[in-house]
């Protein structure tokens, strides 16, 4: 499946600023993994670079594990270069999120867009909740994001993705200058989603009706299980359909929901405002979890 729609911070700067060098280039790799004694998720390892940084995992009820991606910038600057290397080990259950937005900040004129390399393995019966914050491109901002997730045999994936238009407060609309979106879906070797998003206000007029017509926000909900035979998924569809149905408002928020060619169902969604995105996604991942693994899904709880 492919869709084209076609701070001040210590020691980088404040908005509109670059490195000297280009910007920071840092990895962030997480390695988690169920601890046969407890039967609980725990971070048996990691690898940091600033500015990203886990502090800890916290324990679930469920034994699963809470991680929080932290940013210390406090945004993306003009020329940063970051990657992220999740790894959930088999029968491992973790639940990943961000401390905030993610601010793509303006950059200067000469400064390199700004990259993320997201890279994602989900071992045997494991599964990844990813549910972060919205990411936010600042007027002028040029944003390149690369996304690979390779599940295995029985791995589960919740994973969505909340794209802003800007700074609403500022009455930044859609002044960034590019915003490309890269996602690749492997199931068993097996591609099962390829998502390529590529939105230039600047260029081409992001309210036409082919790209977001009147909406503003733009959101992805993957939800995948491994192994689960079609008849399954058809039934998922259905009833996250009649889910959605309850939640879509005229001219306000908009939801689609089509299963892949194996192994899970894709969410779409397009809203008008941002108030309200999330908690309209809350209902569609605890009707799916509910489904898929017979028990509630919990919105992460934050930290500073």
């Amino acid at each position: 499946m492919e869709t084209i729609l076609a701070a001040e911070e210590a020691g980088r700067g404040i908005e509109g600023a670059s490195l000297p060098l280009g910007g920071v280039q840092a990895a962030l790799s997480v390695d988690f993994a169920r601890d046969p004694l407890t039967s609980s998720t725990i971070l048996a390892g990691s690898h940091q670079e600033p500015p990203l940084k886990v502090v800890r995992a916290f324990a679930l009820e469920d034994g699963s594990a809470l991680a929080h991606l932290h940013n210390v910038s406090g945004g993306l600057l003009g020329g940063d270069r970051l990657a992220l290397t999740v790894r959930v080990g088999a029968g491992a259950s973790v639940q990943l999120t961000t401390t905030g937005a993610t601010r793509v900040y303006r950059p200067r004129e000469e400064a390199r867009t700004v990259t993320q390399l997201n890279e994602i393995s989900v071992g045997e019966n494991a599964l990844l909740e990813y549910v972060p914050d919205a990411i936010i491109p600042f007027a002028g901002a040029r944003y390149s994001q690369r996304t690979t997730i390779h599940l295995a045999s029985g791995a589960g994936l919740f994973w969505w993705e909340i794209l802003a238009p800007g700074r609403e407060a500022r009455g930044e609309i859609f002044e960034y200058d590019r915003v490309e979106m890269r996602t690749d879906l492997v199931a068993l070797g097996r591609p099962i989603a390829a998502e390529r998003v590529c939105l230039e206000p600047r260029r081409r007029n992001i309210s036409d009706l082919a790209r977001l017509g009147p909406s503003r926000y733009w959101v992805t909900f993957y939800v995948c299980r491994v192994g689960l035979n079609t008849q399954t998924w058809l039934a998922a569809e259905q009833r996250l359909r009649d889910v959605a149905a309850g939640l879509t408002r005229s001219g306000e928020i908009l939801f689609g929901v089509s299963a892949l060619v194996a192994h899970g169902l894709v969410i779409r969604c397009l809203a008008r405002r941002g108030r309200g995105v999330l908690g309209s996604l809350h209902p569609l991942w605890n009707e799916a979890k509910l489904f898929l693994y017979d028990r509630e899904a919990v919105p992460p709880r934050k930290v500073n």
